[in-house]
């Protein structure tokens, strides 16, 4: 049944229409289908029908949409919704589209046609539109300010309903400066109210959205923080064999339901959801490195319910109308407390049980602890309003590691960063700490071993190469797990059936956990002394095996060169290439240019060919190919598919398309994406950077500089010195 709008009528006051509760539920039941409100919804909608300013906090999941979804409804006229995201708006408006519900949204994404008509409607005597979602940036803009005026003159704009309230506030953990010129909006428009909404705001944002928005007198709703269909739990990412593998055990012991895994990374975005998937979960990833087209497939697939799966980065989720999901995970620690709330509140909007878990790693606090930092020295200089913002970016973050390295109810932790005081029975073993104390104080202690251990043995887990650049926007670092590399990145004391029993002992039996830290340490140290006995008589061999470069290492390699490809649409839609076969190539290349040079020049040069791979053309990966075809055939060359290790090589039959016709190759060829035959068959070739050692870059460098000098000399005198320097070169 198609649902038209539904008539209401007004009690008539002095000034301002007064809808009663019984008119408001109708409203409710008959374009909404619930039938009562929640929480404070009913408190704000009257409000903001009488004319009232008001703020809302509400937790996410509380419904705060039909705060002002509602009175769009109750009489004509328009209800401008200010929004931080495109995607949420869209898929807002889709939903109330789909209710028959009158909404349209402005943005950049559409067409002139589109925001054509739309203005069009709102120019006219009596518009259809009821709500209208807008960006801060648009109304920023002059010309959108005027329309808005034209509106409100005509006595037709309602009321301005502000989401995501708290990025106003520059202590907001999503803070943007395109939300500070709102503050206009109460000059402009003074007798219309104004409605501020949020899910994550501490006392001090609170006051200070309040503030911006010269809010008049306003009505302050809150509702409390405490989600107790949620059960919280963090696991320890230095205690686990295999981070990735207890994620997919995870969501395969809750069933085929939704979920959301948020990475901090987009590398780790594809690599999860790859080993997801060749787990058998119905998995894809999501961040801005995938083009619109693909992003957008993702999202519907997820809401639709054919992938179960997401593994985003933080964005991911904020305004989705999707009620069920289960499972959130947190494959990294978040940066606040403010984010971890909202992004595991996207749990359980349904109010049924659902589970937040975070995986916490010593190497990812350290990581975040580096980059925050960073930060903060380069805006040293800066304004002192810039110096309090990262500080408290710091102060957040450690609020953060308290969450997870902290023996007391996570549940009440959560609340009180909120200023909301609670008892601790208000849990009620909802999280691992209250449901489990003696395994989470258990973990504690050996999680304390382990990094004491690391500290002093200077090992780490993850591996950082030298083309990282940290900027405050986004990261570019290239991160490599050194579990993948097996025991190849260092001399490993396990091969001693001795040094093993004895790492078990320490880092992970019951008896270890209630040995004191010295015992352990010096458990571990006779263990090494005794492997380097019994090994004495193979130290140069382990020396040759110390930059060996592991299988494992390279099958992480190509499905790292792989993902870089598919992020590459023109090369996908390509039919000429074949993608594995190219991976293959390409990563032998790198494996004979740099095996014997150790893992840091394979790595460097590897992360060099997949920035190149993510950007290239179909004709320059070609011609790269091309190039080499007059290389050697390889030798036990490690196939892509299905990422597991196997012996073959190159030279076997391969299947092209030239000019629309098949074309096949005998064995023996050493091009994986054409013919000999092809017209592609060229000179040119796509060089990768090469990799300099230290003493060529520094040679280098003097050269450039001597040229340089000799041309701001005479010619004669610049050639006599620069031959003479030359000479001591």
């Amino acid at each position: 049944m198609n649902k038209s709008l539904l008539p209401l009528q007004s009690n008539c006051g002095h000034q301002k229409n007064v809808i009663g509760k019984e008119a408001l539920v109708k409203l409710l039941r008959w374009h909404f289908g619930h039938s009562d409100f929640r929480g404070k919804q009913l408190e704000a909608i009257e409000a903001v029908l009488s004319g009232r300013d008001c703020f809302c906090l509400m937790p996410t999941g509380g419904g705060k949409s039909m705060c002002y979804q509602v009175p769009a409804l109750t009489k004509p006229g328009i209800v401008l919704v200010v929004s931080p995201l495109i995607a949420l708006m869209e898929n807002q408006v889709s939903t109330l589209k789909e209710k028959r519900i009158p909404a349209e949204f402005l943005s950049s994404t559409q067409t002139v046609h589109v925001k054509n008509k739309t203005y069009e409607d709102l120019e006219s005597g009596k518009p259809a539109v009821r709500l209208l979602y807008v960006t801060p940036e648009l109304i920023a803009t002059s010309g959108f300010m005027s329309k808005l005026t034209k509106i409100h003159a005509r006595g037709l704009l309602n009321l301005i309903a502000i989401d995501e309230a708290h990025c106003i506030s520059s202590w907001g953990h999503d803070f943007r400066p395109s939300y500070r010129k709102l503050s206009s909006l109460r000059s402009h428009f003074p007798n219309v109210p104004i409605l501020a909404l949020t899910a994550t705001a501490a006392p001090k944002v609170q006051k200070d959205v309040i503030e911006s928005l010269n809010l008049q007198n306003p009505l302050v709703l809150k509702s409390s923080f405490n989600r107790p269909n949620i059960y919280y739990e963090v696991r320890y990412k230095d205690l686990l064999d295999d981070p990735y593998a207890d994620v997919c055990k995870l969501l395969k012991s809750c069933g085929n339901v939704c979920a959301i895994i948020y990475c901090l990374e987009r590398i780790m975005c594809d690599d999860l959801a790859i080993q997801l998937t060749s787990s058998g979960i119905s998995c894809a990833a999501y961040h801005a490195g995938l083009n619109n087209k693909m992003r957008s497939s993702v999202l519907d697939d997820w809401i639709s319910s054919k992938t179960q799966v997401v593994v985003a980065t933080v964005a991911f989720g904020m305004g989705i109308d999707r009620k069920d999901v289960r499972v959130v995970c947190h494959f990294n620690i978040p940066k606040s407390m403010e984010g971890f709330y909202q992004e595991s509140g996207r749990a359980g909007r349904d109010q049924l049980p659902s589970r937040s878990v975070l995986y916490y790693g010593v190497d990812d606090r350290r990581k975040m602890e580096f980059i925050l930092s960073n930060t903060k020295r380069k805006k040293d200089e800066s304004s002192s309003l810039q110096d309090k913002s990262s500080k408290k970016s710091l102060d957040d973050f450690k609020q953060m590691v308290e969450y997870c390295e902290g023996s007391g109810c996570r549940r009440k932790m959560i609340l009180e960063n909120f200023g909301e005081m609670v008892p601790d029975s208000l849990c009620e073993k909802s999280c691992d700490v209250c449901k489990h104390p003696n395994l989470v104080t258990s973990n504690l202690e050996q999680l304390k071993t382990a990094t004491a251990f690391r500290e002093r043995t200077g090992s780490s887990r993850i591996y950082m190469t030298s083309g990282s650049s940290l900027n405050a926007g986004e990261q570019l670092s290239e991160f490599w797990n050194r579990d993948d590399e097996a025991s190849g990145s260092e001399e490993d004391i396990s091969e001693s059936d001795d040094a093993l029993d004895a790492a078990k002992n320490a880092a992970s039996s019951k008896t270890s956990a209630k040995l004191r830290l010295q015992d352990k340490m010096d458990l571990l140290q006779r263990a090494e002394e005794n492997y380097y006995q019994n090994k004495s008589h193979d130290k140069q061999v382990n020396k040759l095996d110390k930059n060996a470069i592991p299988e494992t290492l390279r099958e992480a390699g190509k499905r790292r060169l792989l993902n870089a490809i598919k992020q590459n649409q023109k090369m996908v839609n390509d039919s000429r290439i074949d993608i594995d076969k190219s991976v293959v190539f390409l990563e032998n290349e790198c494996y004979k240019k740099y095996g014997k040079s150790g893992k840091s020049f394979y790595l460097s040069q590897m992360a060099s060919t997949a920035r190149w791979l993510s950007t290239a053309g179909p004709m320059e990966l070609v011609n790269k190919l091309s190039s080499s075809s007059t290389a050697p055939p390889p030798e036990n060359v490690t196939s892509i598919g299905n990422c597991t290790s196997a012996s073959s090589n190159l030279s076997v039959p391969i299947s092209v398309k030239v000019n629309d016709e098949e074309v096949h190759e005998n064995a023996g060829s050493q091009d994986p994406i054409r013919s000999p035959a092809s017209p592609l068959h060229g000179s040119a070739s796509a060089k990768l950077p090469p990799i300099l050692s230290f003493s060529q870059f520094i040679s280098g460098k003097a050269k450039e500089n001597l040229a340089s000098a000799s041309k701001r000399q005479s010619p004669d005198r610049g050639k006599k010195n620069l031959e003479k320097r030359m000479r001591f070169q």
